[in-house]
């Protein structure tokens, strides 16, 4: 039985994981006291796919009770913690959009300190935890698809690598596994013909295509994961995410992911090519448009 635990603190996208878990075929339950489990697998023997979600309303006071509950489940099943977590300041946020209570608010007379208290008591569940998401920055859907990558690497025993440009001058992704710095090549935001256009368009690739700098850039980048990659599959990771950076995201990054993905896929490795800055445009556009139709 493959045995998924769901925690981390409100507020941050349990019930959405445990969703997609769901549409994935595992059988959920949500809000399982820990000290249920072991009777709760000896009764769902039949089921290849567990889910349960835990949260700081189910745990024991006891601080022995969750190391007893997971070292007495059955030898050959090794449960998977996926603790989801969001900065404090999200957390806030959300909560103050959703106008939802918070479950540690009887013990608090404040949210701020719910959600520190929370941080507390869900300290030794992370601690324990082999698969960490960090919320914060992402939308639903991007919270979904991780977990789904996630899952469906591990399934098919296929580590799957996500090339993910961004810009410098924007922060560096928070789900960034190895970062490399492209601010160092020739920059195409200098040259006034090529300023408007992006990575993806053929004018800056061809600029891009003929300096030996960029070419040298992506050819190590290559080899550095054809050469890694074997030693994370065996790590046990199911996805592997590298960042290309360079100052806005738009041009020199954008250029190198999408070559950097060509060339791996050709390897016959799974990888996906994401552009976060192109993405943040795109979403801006859209709400603009959406703005003046409603105008």
């Amino acid at each position: 039985m493959q045995l998924i635990i769901v925690s981390g603190r409100s507020g941050s996208g349990k019930t959405i994981a445990l969703r997609v878990l769901e549409d994935l075929g595992y059988y959920c339950v949500d809000n399982l006291p820990l000290q249920l489990l072991p009777a709760l697998i000896h009764s769902l023997r039949q089921y290849q796919s567990l889910a349960v979600s835990v949260d700081v309303r189910n745990l024991s006071d006891d601080s022995d009770a969750l190391a007893e509950s997971l070292d007495f489940l059955p030898d050959k099943i090794k449960p998977e913690i996926l603790f989801i977590d969001a900065s404090d300041e999200v957390l806030l946020r959300r909560y103050g959009e959703t106008r939802r209570m918070h479950p540690l608010s009887r013990l608090e007379s404040s949210l701020p300190d719910a959600i520190a208290l929370e941080n507390q008591m869900l300290a030794p569940l992370k601690a324990r935890s082999q698969w960490h998401i960090d919320s914060s920055g992402l939308s639903v859907h991007e919270l979904s698809e991780s977990v789904r990558e996630h899952v469906l690497g591990r399934k098919d025993a296929n580590l799957i690598i996500t090339i993910l440009s961004f810009g410098f001058k924007h922060g560096v992704p928070a789900n960034a596994d190895t970062v490399f710095d492209a601010r160092i090549l020739p920059n195409p935001h200098w040259e006034p013909e090529l300023k408007p256009f992006t990575g993806l368009d053929e004018p800056v690739a061809h600029f891009l295509s003929v300096q030996p700098l960029v070419t040298k850039f992506i050819h190590q980048v290559e080899t550095f994961t054809e050469t890694w990659l074997p030693y994370f599959e065996r790590s046990n990771r199911s996805y592997l995410t590298i960042a290309i950076g360079c100052t806005g995201g738009q041009h020199r990054s954008v250029y190198i992911a999408e070559v950097l993905g060509k060339r791996l896929t050709e390897l016959g490795i799974n990888v996906k090519v994401k552009h976060r800055e192109l993405e943040q445009i795109k979403k801006q556009q859209k709400l603009d448009q959406a703005g003046q139709k409603n105008a």
